[in-house]
């Protein structure tokens, strides 16, 4: 039983004078091996939008074997979740996941450096019935679900229970069938789920900005986007208990901060981990934003 805990991507310039130091602000090449001194893992958001090449994939191993038992966690790409299962094009969907695995996460897992593979649905993919039911089973059948550490993060509604605080009792029966665990979410778009689906877990922190989640951010907000959220020493302390539980009830966890806005996500995984009692080098996280009336940390 294990746990890791680590940020949603280490590229941000915004990072830079909270956690990289000044001097590294023209060395991009560098801030991997500045984050991985603290973490053990990452959460990779590139693969979202592209899928890698094999420089990019053989960069990341090279960077990564410079670190004993560092993990890659990587996103399917959108093409699959936010495009092909969205037009109904199952087999284009298998065929393009099966793709990916080949290029990215194959090579990354016979380096030894994968974590988890996350599969974050459409906010428009809905439970409609076995039909949807079918499209997860046929993606699932393409992927070496027995082999690597898969994932899914559900974000629309309709795959929750009638009281709407759980995942519903056939997505669950999928998920556990291929061994893919349920993303566990602490954010405004979906409620903090309970099921375990899989001998290994996968949370992650979005940040609780609700009111500008799903709308343009107001100009005169001084939050820069949606994920410029720290949370607090007691709602991070509310999560000891599920994580211990979660942490028990698996072989391995994964917890990911995706609020990464001015280096929050850094301060937070720091903190989860004390929370955790994982030992990790200290490093103090500067954390100084403009506030606006009536906005406070």
């Amino acid at each position: 039983m294990a746990a890791l805990v680590g940020c949603s991507g280490w590229s941000y310039d915004d990072w830079v004078g909270r956690f990289y130091p000044a001097e590294l602000s023209n060395r991009k090449g560098d801030w991997f091996g500045y984050y991985s001194r603290y973490f053990p893992t990452v959460e990779i958001n590139s693969t979202f939008y592209r899928v890698p090449n094999e420089f990019m994939v053989r960069s990341w191993i090279e960077k990564g074997k410079q670190r004993l038992g560092f993990e890659f966690s990587v996103k399917l790409p959108q093409i699959v979740t936010h495009d092909s299962i969205l037009k109904d094009s199952a087999e284009a969907a298998a065929s393009q996941a099966s793709g990916f695995e080949d290029v990215c996460v194959k090579p990354l897992a016979e380096a030894g450096l994968l974590g988890g593979v996350l599969i974050q649905m459409s906010p428009y993919f809905r439970l409609d019935g076995r039909a949807s039911l079918g499209k997860l089973r046929a993606l699932f059948q393409m992927l070496g679900t027995d082999t690597y550490d898969y994932a899914v993060e559900f974000r629309h509604r309709s795959w929750l229970n009638e009281k709407g605080n759980e995942l519903s009792s056939d997505a669950v029966e999928v998920l556990q069938e291929f061994k893919v665990a349920n993303t566990i979410v602490d954010g405004p778009g979906f409620p903090i789920t309970r099921s375990l689906t899989a001998k290994h877990a996968y949370v992650r922190f979005h940040g609780r900005n609700y009111d500008i989640w799903y709308k343009e951010e107001p100009e005169d907000d001084y939050r820069i986007n949606r994920y410029d959220y720290l949370y607090t020493h007691e709602q991070l302390g509310e999560w000891e208990p599920r994580l211990a539980e979660i942490i028990s009830n698996c072989d391995k966890a994964r917890v990911y901060f995706n609020n990464h806005g001015r280096a929050k996500a850094v301060k937070n995984a720091f903190q989860m981990m004390d929370t955790l009692g994982i030992q990790h080098e200290e490093r103090d996280v500067v954390i100084q934003d403009q506030m606006t009336l009536g906005g406070f940390e």
